[in-house]
C-alpha cells in the first residue's frame, strides 16, 4: 500500500518559517510530479505547489508565491516545502500529493499523505 509519511507542521507566528516534508514509501515516483495542498474547515482544499518529476519544474499559487519554496530531494521520491513569512491566512491542514491532479483525483492517478497542520498566530 502506498503511503505518503509527512512532517514539520506546528505552530508559529506570524513572519516566522517552517518546512514541511514528505516521503513517499512502497511505490517509485520518479515519473510523477508532486505537490502540496492545503484545507481548511469548511473550505474546498486548494492547490499550494508544484514541482515536476523530472526537469524540477514549479508552480505555485499566487497567494504564496514569493514565500514559500517546493523542491524534490535526490531520490525523487520526496519532496519538501520552505514556508517564509507566514501569515495567519496560512493556516490550515498541508497535503502531500503525488500526481497533482486536481484536488479530486485519487489512486491511482494520485496519492495523498494524512496531512500535517500548520498554524499560524498573531
Amino acid at each position: 500500500q502506498v503511503q505518503l509519511l509527512e512532517s514539520g507542521g506546528d505552530l508559529v507566528q506570524a513572519g516566522g518559517s517552517l518546512r514541511l516534508s514528505c516521503t513517499a514509501l512502497r511505490l517509485k515516483f520518479d515519473n510523477y510530479p508532486m505537490g502540496w495542498f492545503r484545507q481548511v474547515p469548511g473550505k474546498e482544499r486548494e492547490f499550494v505547489a508544484a514541482v515536476s518529476a523530472t526537469e524540477g519544474n514549479t508552480s505555485y499559487a499566487e497567494s504564496v508565491r514569493g514565500r514559500f519554496t517546493i523542491s524534490r530531494g535526490s531520490a525523487k521520491n520526496t519532496v519538501s516545502l520552505q514556508m517564509s513569512n507566514l501569515q495567519l491566512e496560512d493556516t490550515a491542514v498541508y497535503y502531500c500529493n503525488v500526481g497533482v491532479k486536481g484536488v479530486n483525483c485519487s489512486p491511482p492517478l494520485c496519492y495523498w499523505g494524512q496531512g500535517t497542520q500548520v498554524t499560524v498566530s498573531s
